[in-house]
């Protein structure tokens, strides 16, 4: 067996960061072709990164300095990284599928909206937020997968809005308990839904119909996403698939709850994941047949 070389050992490390913390992300992954999965592996890596940079403990302004650094790394390319398993991988990925580095960009752009911002006044504001720690990654993902039809984009970025707000809805507890809100102020207000009720838990007519309004946004934005599957190369396909059915399935639990995200976090057990990708994996395999007309 060969000897491993320092890129291998770097995509071995972005590979257990994301078994480790890709929870709904990983079984997407391991549908992918090796190269391609490597690579949405260091992306993965990257954000998670960036993610815990944002969210840890540490003063502000460090915060702030450890964002510039890694922006100073990413301004480096041609060291492959340095030392650093994650940058190393992520500069061969970048390399490899031409993944444009203010992708990169936008991802710690919207990272480090969460440094300052804790309330969204109207869903156009949320929708930036969501396009950039989100719909950003769908469309470097995309470079991986491979596509020829530009509107791959606009369909990449619907689907990482849908899954972003999927992921509001569901983390409305737990974002409450840093002190966040991200459904949209203008939405509390419509429904005549409050903060106060919001911090407390609270779950009543008002909360049902505004989180009711929320899920008919995002499954909007999932039909659109559920366009991208056919624009992409054949091998990928399966991994926005399984992406997408994931994060509606959990969509469809938080309805079936009765949108009560106070109790208890929603999710999918581990079976329910492995029978979605299965079937979507296996679906993406079977080649279109075409319809003759009679």
């Amino acid at each position: 067996m060969p000897t491993p070389t320092d890129l291998d050992l770097a995509y071995d490390h972005c590979q257990r960061v994301a078994k480790e913390h890709a929870r709904n992300f990983y079984y997407a992954f391991r549908t992918l072709p090796t190269r391609k999965r490597n690579a949405i592996y260091a992306a993965y890596a990257f954000c998670r990164l960036c993610d815990d940079i944002a969210d840890g403990e540490l003063p502000l302004e460090h915060k702030r300095r450890l964002f510039a650094e890694t922006r100073d790394r990413l301004a480096k390319p041609s060291d492959n990284g340095g030392r650093d398993p994650v940058f190393r991988a992520l500069a061969n990925a970048s390399e490899v599928f031409n993944i444009p580095a203010e992708y990169l960009e936008e991802i710690i752009q919207g990272v480090e909206m969460d440094l300052a911002l804790t309330r969204f006044q109207t869903f156009e504001e949320l929708r930036t937020y969501c396009y950039k720690v989100a719909s950003v990654v769908g469309l470097l993902c995309i470079e991986v997968f491979g596509y020829e039809d530009p509107k791959a984009k606009e369909h990449a970025v619907d689907l990482g809005l849908a899954m972003q707000i999927t992921n509001i809805l569901r983390d409305v507890r737990e974002d409450a308990e840093r002190g966040r809100i991200y459904i949209p102020l203008e939405d509390l207000e419509r429904f005549g839904y409050t903060e106060r009720e919001l911090f407390d838990g609270v779950v009543n007519d008002a909360f049902r119909d505004l989180m009711r309004f929320q899920a008919a946004r995002a499954r909007g934005f999932f039909d659109s996403g559920k366009l991208l599957i056919p624009l992409l190369s054949a091998e990928s396909r399966s991994c926005p698939a399984v992406l997408h059915g994931v994060y509606s399935a959990i969509l469809d639990r938080i309805e079936a709850e009765g949108f009560n995200v106070f109790e208890r976090r929603i999710g999918l057990t581990t079976t329910r994941k492995l029978i979605i990708t299965a079937r979507l994996w296996a679906k993406s395999l079977i080649p279109a047949v075409p319809h003759l007309g009679g």
